[in-house]
C-alpha cells in the first residue's frame, strides 16, 4: 500500500515502478500542459489502454478538485479570517486554475495505478 503511493507520488510505471509516465512536467506560467509517454521506456507498459480511458480520470481530478476547494475555504475563511465570500471565492478560483496542472497529472497517474492489469 505504501509503496504504490510512493509510486505514484513519483509518477512511474505501475508495472515496473522504474519508467516515467510523464516525459515532462506541466508549467503554470508557460501554459504549457503534462505531456505523457505513450510506454514505459523500461517495460513497454501501454498507459493508454484505448481511446478515453483518461475520460474516468476527469472524476478523480473534480473530487482532489473539490477537495482542495474546500480545504482552501476552512483555511482562507478561518486561518486568515477573511469575512467577503466574494474575496474568498476570487482566491479560491486562482489557486484551483494554479493547481489544474497538477490535478491533471495526478489524477492521471491515480487513474492507471487504479487499473493495472
Amino acid at each position: 500500500m505504501w509503496r504504490t503511493l510512493q509510486h505514484m507520488y513519483k509518477g512511474t510505471c505501475p508495472n515496473c515502478n522504474k519508467g516515467e509516465i510523464f516525459k515532462q512536467k506541466g508549467v503554470l506560467y508557460k501554459f504549457k500542459m503534462p505531456k505523457m509517454n505513450e510506454y514505459c521506456s523500461i517495460c513497454e507498459y501501454k498507459f493508454e489502454k484505448e481511446p478515453g480511458y483518461f475520460y474516468g480520470a476527469m472524476y478523480v481530478s473534480y473530487m482532489l478538485t473539490v477537495g482542495e476547494a474546500i480545504v482552501f475555504y476552512f483555511m482562507l475563511s478561518y486561518i486568515f479570517q477573511f469575512e467577503d465570500n466574494f474575496k474568498i471565492f476570487i482566491m479560491i478560483a486562482i489557486s484551483m486554475i494554479g493547481l489544474s496542472f497538477f490535478n491533471m497529472r495526478i489524477s492521471r497517474i491515480i487513474w492507471i495505478h487504479l487499473f493495472k492489469n
